[in-house]
């Protein structure tokens, strides 16, 4: 039996998994740190004929398969956002969303950045300019959960951005209407349309168009599986549609040394494993932690949960690793590539140059995930499932192309343009040389 699987099995009746750094070898090391695994080949056996549908049957389509997973009829499929009803929220509800939409707005305003200009050479200048994406759709959960905070993540930014048409897709009440949290987010933060529909339907109206739905360029936002495997398949079909990033379910790493308080450590391992049954939450304990008294307040904390059920299921594929010091936990962390990172140690910013891979950090002993996820102003849209490693999380950018521009004098081309001939001889492509040299007067 593996020192990995002898790990597992003495700890069967904690919560969490508990496994010792030091006694596992770099293929149990990777083996624990696989996420659990999703049968992408039957999920996409199941979206294909439902983006195919939606292609060929539009608004009809949408509202069949409403009806069939979510049993909601549908009259209208996708409508303008004053032709829906003003939400009715009270004072400290609108008080939150209008202080998260401020903190959001603030942090994506200042991601603009000034165009670059550079004179290669005399006469030779080139230039990168930004411009919006034309038409973006959004994505916004509601199967388990309302989450009108992923309606200002996504269509602030996008607002910010100067995106003219921002169609947000959000499944129905069972009455066929639109939450009313959402919708005054929605209202707030420049929304053009929304789209009452959600999984793989939804994606494939966005990335299509429809009669209602205006096609958009670009599909952001998290959500299921389903919706995942359904952006994925868009973006490399003839829809001309891109996507954000891949993404998974949700998890956080969690970094905790002797000072952190273990009633905060298990509040944070909790408030993923809440999101879904198929979340992962994952505890690098320094030396010095008391794991018990992690594991009595995660149990204490989990049971007053009015999601209890769900944080239980996401636990038992979750685990906690002890580790031998902070160089270590770094090398795990890094390795790992989580979506959110939370460092709860003593001077948690010392460790913030050497921390490679996460989709958002959260430093220190007062700073939970929750507050990334709600208002804090960063942006809570982010990769999972390790593409940390390669992806960003969505940003002003993310609704932004970037163009290059270069404008020649003569004198430019006249520098310039043989070395241009030279290369463009040495492969074989003689119109190119010849745009230059005929210019030049060269033949």
């Amino acid at each position: 039996m593996s020192k990995l699987h002898v790990s597992a099995v003495a700890s069967l009746d904690r919560m969490l998994r508990t496994h010792q750094a030091d006694q596992l070898d770099p293929s149990q090391l990777r083996a624990l740190m696989a996420r659990p695994r999703i049968d992408t080949s039957s999920i996409f056996k199941t979206v294909t004929p439902i983006i195919e549908k939606v292609r060929t049957e539009g608004d009809a389509a949408v509202r069949e398969y409403t009806a069939q997973f979510d049993r909601v009829q549908l009259q209208s499929v996708c409508v303008r956002i004053e032709d829906l009803p003003e939400p009715h929220l009270s004072a400290e509800v609108t008080a939150a969303f209008d202080t998260a939409f401020r903190n959001i707005k603030a942090f994506h305003e200042a991601q603009h950045t000034p165009s670059i200009e550079v004179e290669t050479m005399p006469g030779v200048v080139c230039r990168r300019v930004s411009r919006p994406i034309g038409a973006v759709g959004i994505y916004v959960p509601g199967g388990t959960a309302v989450l009108p905070s992923t309606t200002l993540m996504l269509a602030v930014p996008a607002k910010i951005a100067g995106c003219k048409t921002i169609v947000m897709a959000t499944p129905p009440r069972p009455d066929g209407s639109i939450t009313p949290e959402v919708v005054y987010c929605a209202r707030k933060a420049g929304v053009t349309h929304v789209l009452k529909a959600g999984g793989a339907q939804a994606v494939a109206a966005m990335a299509w168009g429809t009669a209602s739905c205006p096609k958009v360029d670009k599909i952001l936002g998290p959500g299921n599986q389903y919706v995942t495997a359904a952006k994925m398949a868009l973006q490399n079909s003839e829809a001309m549609v891109a996507i954000d990033m891949p993404a998974g379910p949700s998890e956080v790493l969690v970094i905790a040394d002797a000072g952190a308080n273990p009633a905060h450590v298990a509040a944070d391992l909790l408030s993923q494993a809440e999101h879904g049954q198929d979340s992962q939450v994952v505890l690098v304990a320094l030396p010095g932690v008391d794991l018990n008294a992690v594991e009595a307040e995660l149990s204490k904390q989990c049971d007053a949960l009015p999601r209890n059920e769900t944080a239980r299921k996401a636990l038992k594929h979750s685990y906690a690793i002890r580790v031998a010091g902070q160089q270590e936990a770094i090398e795990f962390s890094n390795e790992y590539a989580p979506e959110h990172l939370i460092v709860n140690v003593e001077d948690a910013e010392s460790w913030l140059p050497a921390l490679d891979n996460a989709g958002s950090i959260f430093l220190g002993r007062w700073t939970p995930e929750s507050v990334g996820d709600y208002a804090s102003g960063t942006n809570h849209v982010l990769p999972t499932f390790g593409y940390s490693r390669m992806y960003s999380g969505v940003s002003l950018d993310s609704f932004l192309k970037k163009m290059t521009v270069q404008n020649l004098t003569y004198e430019g081309l006249a520098l310039l343009g043989p070395h241009v001939a030279k290369m463009a001889e040495i492969e074989g492509l003689d119109a190119h040389r010849r745009a230059v040299t005929m210019r030049l007067g060269l033949q």
